[in-house]
């Protein structure tokens, strides 16, 4: 056994320039737990060991805090220090397995791997991006504040805007009763006027086709008095076989004196009776040509009378006044609904994301043309032609808790065939302008959008704590 594995590996580090020692994969915060010369005991309390046996390749306590600078526990972690950079913890089977894995190379100390070290270098990267995302984040959580301002004003006027539409609303909620009366008081005259102009012409109709068919029956009269005595016998109606009532091809003399109810012959008087059983079979002998047309066009209804003319005129204006006043009721009550809505609406803790209300935002690619209307919908539509796929409806913020704003949710969009209904996650990212920045299908039917917006800046003294804190 080499003199590695008979005594604790041990670090030297130094920290602000003092040196202080631990074992290999210890970091500074639990340093103390690691007391040369002392009895180790595991940290999770399970048992003592000798402190020789810390990092000596061999597994003793369960949780794997007696071997942090071997691979010797499946289970352990070592920290990687990383002066100069971020410390981390990496797995223990990663240690001299030939990779580099912590930048400041301590993880392959025994491995032969050529490794150097980048910590300085990763955490100049680090900061000149912490520096860069400092200034977005300045810039942004200024117009922030611009935004929270202008919100609160503006969502201030909006709730007074709703207490003066409620009392318009009351007022022509009046009117249009009042109206509602004048127009009922107004049509009942004109339907009692037009009803009996109506019948009038009913009444004239009837009069013209009771004249016409009068006039027709005695045309068929004395077509059928063949011998011209005044009256129609069985033997004259038998001569028109279509008036054959059971249609057998035979028209007898006891069908015949049926037709003529009972009698042998009937003089026009008694016709009439007949007439009503034979008009619609009967077929003239005489030539289309010099037969005249019975069903003759009754025309159109003839003008109102200037009486019926002037209710109706009454009844208009008054229906158009009623139906005015009220589309002007639905229109200021939908007014009142969507700002109420809009009021009501979880803009953020400062309504800081009111401003995105009612306003929409597209992201062309190659194929489509994605577009988030937030606290709205989110669709997509082919770039060159097509109908437009609801990719969800507004639902709910859905980020982790402490951060719920991070997240917009959209669901029930569009079915997917053979799938489920179409849903979008947008998450939301601190910058100083307002703009869908990527979009994508992680799983089928599934999309996720990426959206930046000063709206999520948080105070740069945060960042500023980062950037003075030594990597």
């Amino acid at each position: 056994m080499t003199t590695m594995h008979l005594v604790p590996l041990l670090l030297l580090v130094t920290v602000s320039a003092v040196e202080v020692q631990r074992p290999r994969g210890v970091p500074l915060t639990k340093k103390h737990f690691y007391a040369e010369g002392t009895p180790f005991t595991c940290l999770d309390g399970s048992r003592t060991i000798p402190f020789d046996k810390v990092n000596d390749d061999y597994c003793d306590c369960q949780d794997a805090s007696d071997e942090p600078g071997t691979p010797a526990c499946p289970n352990g972690r070592f920290h990687c220090n990383n002066a100069g950079y971020r410390s981390f913890f990496i797995p223990s089977s990663r240690i001299n397995d030939g990779i580099c894995d912590c930048c400041d190379a301590t993880d392959e100390y025994n491995s032969g791997a050529t490794c150097q070290n980048t910590c300085k270098e990763l955490g100049r990267q680090e900061r000149e991006s912490l520096y860069q995302l400092a200034e977005i984040t300045r810039e942004g959580f200024m117009i922030k504040q611009q935004l929270i301002k202008e919100a609160k004003k503006g969502l201030e006027a909006k709730k007074s805007k709703v207490s003066e539409l409620g009392a318009d609303k009351k007022l022509l909620e009046e009117k249009v009763e009042a109206l509602r009366t004048v127009k009922e008081t107004a049509e009942e005259p004109e339907k009692v006027a037009k009803e009996r102009h109506l019948k009038a012409w009913e009444d004239q109709k009837a009069a013209v086709r009771t004249e016409k068919d009068n006039a027709r029956m005695a045309e068929v009269f004395l077509e059928l008095d063949d011998d011209g005595d005044g009256f129609v016998s069985v033997t004259e109606l038998q001569s028109h076989t279509e008036l054959d009532t059971d249609s057998d091809g035979s028209f007898t003399e006891t069908e015949a004196q049926a037709i003529l109810g009972g009698l042998d012959e009937a003089d026009p008087a008694a016709f009439q009776a007949a007439w009503k059983d034979i008009k619609d079979k009967f077929i003239s002998e005489t030539p289309p040509a010099v037969q005249e047309k019975v069903d003759e066009d009754e025309g159109t209804m003839p003008p109102y009378d200037e009486e019926t003319q002037t209710l109706i005129d009454a009844a208009q204006k008054a229906r158009e006044e009623f139906d005015t006043a009220e589309r002007a009721l639905r229109e200021l009550d939908d007014q009142m609904k969507n700002l109420e809505k809009e009021t009501s609406s979880d803009f953020g803790p400062n309504a800081e994301f009111a401003y995105l209300y009612n306003q929409c935002y597209e992201l062309p690619t190659s194929e489509y043309v994605y577009r988030l209307c937030p606290f709205s919908r989110v669709s997509q539509k082919p770039k060159y032609g097509g109908s437009e796929t609801s990719l969800g409806t507004w639902g709910q913020w859905d980020g982790p808790e402490g951060n719920i704003y991070s997240v917009m949710k959209y669901d029930h969009g569009m079915g997917c065939w053979q799938g489920p209904n179409r849903s979008t996650m947008v998450k939301l990212k601190c910058g100083k302008e307002t703009v869908v920045t990527s979009t994508s299908e992680p799983s089928r039917c599934e999309y996720l959008m990426e959206f930046t917006t000063p709206a999520l800046c948080q105070d740069p003294k945060t960042l500023d704590h980062m950037l003075h804190t030594e990597l």
